[in-house]
């Protein structure tokens, strides 16, 4: 399978993405960290893979044109975006995942990831949205509308929540993090049949 992986924001000083007011950790380092493991797991697994963004700051990823483009024009057969969520409330926690409006292949995707996610992390909350009989969120994100393959994005947790900040700094924590989400991965591609 060619699978895309989307480190969230651009990084550092062109766009950081959210950062927690007291560690000062910012969102698109931790999403290129996981990321990162993310495609170590897949590529090991056999899998084709793309990174959207490789670098600790890439101007040109704060395009998200660019990005879907990339997994586009590559033929990609699945897109994870990866991010940390961020809200004015900081006892806000849990992980979340995004796939856009109505039935797609995103939805199956999406599942796949949340259940290794639930069951690798059974003491975090899963902020999910079961109205459609699935657990994911759904939104109109460009990334997630724009981009042809199966799409989803995972928010990790609250970078905006210190508790949940100190876990997305540890590097133990972001290993077995990135190894769910492969897994999930690897379970729809599974469930597919290995086809598109």
């Amino acid at each position: 399978m060619k699978i895309v992986i989307d480190p969230g924001h651009a990084g550092r000083n062109v766009d950081p993405g959210a950062v927690n007011p007291v560690s000062g950790l910012q969102e698109a380092d931790v999403a290129l960290i996981v990321s990162r493991l993310v495609a170590t797991q897949l590529l090991e697994a056999g899998h084709e893979v793309k990174m959207t963004r490789t670098e600790w700051e890439q101007a040109e990823t704060d395009d998200l044109e660019y990005r879907t483009s990339l997994a586009n024009d590559w033929g990609a057969d699945v897109f994870v975006s990866i991010h940390c969520n961020s809200v004015a409330n900081p006892a806000a926690k849990g992980y979340e995942i995004w796939t856009s409006p109505g039935e797609t292949q995103g939805d199956e995707l999406a599942t796949c990831i949340y259940e290794q996610i639930a069951m690798e992390f059974p003491d975090r909350a899963g902020r999910a949205d079961y109205s459609d009989g699935d657990p994911d969120k759904e939104s109109r994100f460009y990334v997630l509308v724009h981009t042809d393959a199966p799409a989803c994005l995972v928010e990790l947790a609250f970078i905006s929540n210190d508790e949940e900040a100190a876990l997305l700094a540890d590097a133990k924590w972001q290993g077995l993090y990135a190894q769910a989400i492969a897994r999930g991965i690897e379970d729809y591609v599974n469930r597919r049949g290995g086809a598109k």
